[in-house]
């Protein structure tokens, strides 16, 4: 059973950092595209950022600059460095990624099971 596990996850107060970590288990499998979403009360789920397998990233506008999203292959780890955080950042943060069952040999979409992620102003 393919599990996404993430944390990382508090209470931090404006233009403090965290680093989440969202790892892969369950294989064998391959791990193509990591991406990190996050959801605020009252409003749709919107991607933050996304890493493909060969290290290529992309960023929503609203944190262009101040996070990072990076992969450790040898792990199936993801993780997501946020610095010069903003109230308007709190939310529950999920990862997602596409990967490549072994056994079934089909490609699904996983998705963790969200950590919060509070900015105190």
């Amino acid at each position: 059973q393919v599990q996404l596990v993430e944390s990382g996850g508090g209470l931090v107060q404006s233009g403090g950092s965290l680093r989440l970590s969202c790892a892969a288990s369950g294989g064998p499998f391959m791990v193509d595209a990591m991406r990190w979403y996050r959801q605020a009360p009252g409003k749709e789920r919107e991607l933050v950022a996304t890493i493909a397998r060969g290290g290529d990233t992309s960023y929503a506008d609203s944190v262009k600059g101040r996070f990072a999203i990076s992969r450790d292959n040898a792990k199936y780890t993801v993780y997501l460095q946020m610095n010069s955080l903003k109230p308007e950042d709190t939310a529950v943060y999920y990862c997602n990624a596409l990967i490549w069952r072994t056994e079934v040999r089909r490609w699904s979409n996983y998705w963790g099971q969200g950590t919060q992620v509070t900015v105190s102003s």
